[in-house]
């Protein structure tokens, strides 16, 4: 049996801190960067290699995996004298794990050809709790025979890995998956306010609304927030309206309309500008207050 690739990875914040960790617990060598020393400090304890920089991390990595905020730092980290591409080894290959434009995914495919990396965009959906336990939703994009490389080490982080098509294929399923979230914390919100107003008792709503057809998995992983009015960041306001803007975007250049959700990507940016982007993206509840005249 042969041994498990080692991984380099790009980018610890709080979804790709669990996951580079869930990759230790699968047996991976994982060498890691971040910016920030306390996260290298953490992937150490937990038996990772923490290293200095993009090139330090990459030297000798048979699989490099960024986990980054969006397209303008998937692309600092892997274009320039310092970057990916300039120092993973022929043969090695490249799985952004990002939200990004499904444009950035393409183009980055296209610069690592000639130097024969190989590229996936294989974005996830989940939050910190399936980055945590290792359920994730994995939607890639790429050559088949890379994916089918790839899955072992995907298995590691997710239950469910579907390949989508070929480069960007995962990253327009990501903005579809982030439309449908958004519409569904917007509607949830909603209903939280209404039947606050109404004087019903929200606990029992949420739970008997969970087993009909409103149930979804938005509303059971957000339930415990709206209940405790309590949003720690597991998904940011700020970075789903980065990802609202890549859906509108993609969608305009296809001419798809997007009615409602055009109208949500509006109330995310509200929430943003009224001081909520640090927040977790259920926090849209504090936006539907405000409408309503409700104390936060």
């Amino acid at each position: 049996m042969s041994a498990l690739p080692r991984v380099a990875w790009i980018g610890l914040g709080i979804m790709g801190a669990p996951m580079a960790e869930n990759l230790l617990k699968a047996g991976y060598s994982v060498t890691g960067h971040t910016l920030e020393a306390h996260k290298l400090d953490r992937l150490a304890a937990s038996g990772g290699t923490a290293a200095a920089s993009v090139r330090e991390a990459v030297r000798g990595a048979d699989v490099v995996v960024t986990m980054l905020p969006g397209s303008p730092d998937v692309e600092a980290v892997a274009h320039g004298e310092d970057g990916i591409l300039a120092h993973a080894a022929p043969g090695t290959l490249l799985v952004d794990m990002s939200s990004v434009d499904p444009r950035t995914s393409v183009a980055l495919a296209a610069a690592a050809a000639p130097r024969r990396i190989r590229v996936l965009d294989a974005p996830v959906s989940g939050g910190e709790a399936g980055a945590v336990e290792g359920s994730l939703s994995i939607m890639v994009g790429g050559g088949e025979g890379d994916f089918d490389e790839a899955r072992p080490l995907f298995a590691a982080l997710g239950t469910t890995i579907v390949r989508c098509g070929p480069h960007g294929a995962g990253q327009t399923v990501k903005a579809a998956n982030q439309l449908i979230v958004a519409v569904h914390l917007q509607a949830a919100a909603e209903a939280v306010v209404f039947l606050r107003k109404a004087g019903v008792d929200l606990a029992a709503a949420l739970d008997v609304l969970g087993g009909g057809l409103a149930g979804s998995a938005v509303l059971a992983r957000k339930r415990d927030n709206f209940l405790g009015h309590a949003f720690p960041p597991g998904f940011r306001i700020d970075l789903h309206h980065k990802d609202m803007g890549i859906v509108t975007t993609a969608a305009r250049a296809l001419g798809a309309a997007l009615p409602v959700g055009g109208l949500v990507a509006q109330l995310i940016a509200a929430a943003r500008a009224q001081g909520d982007g640090h927040l977790d993206h259920s926090a849209l509840l504090r936006g539907v207050e405000r409408l309503s005249g409700v104390a936060s």
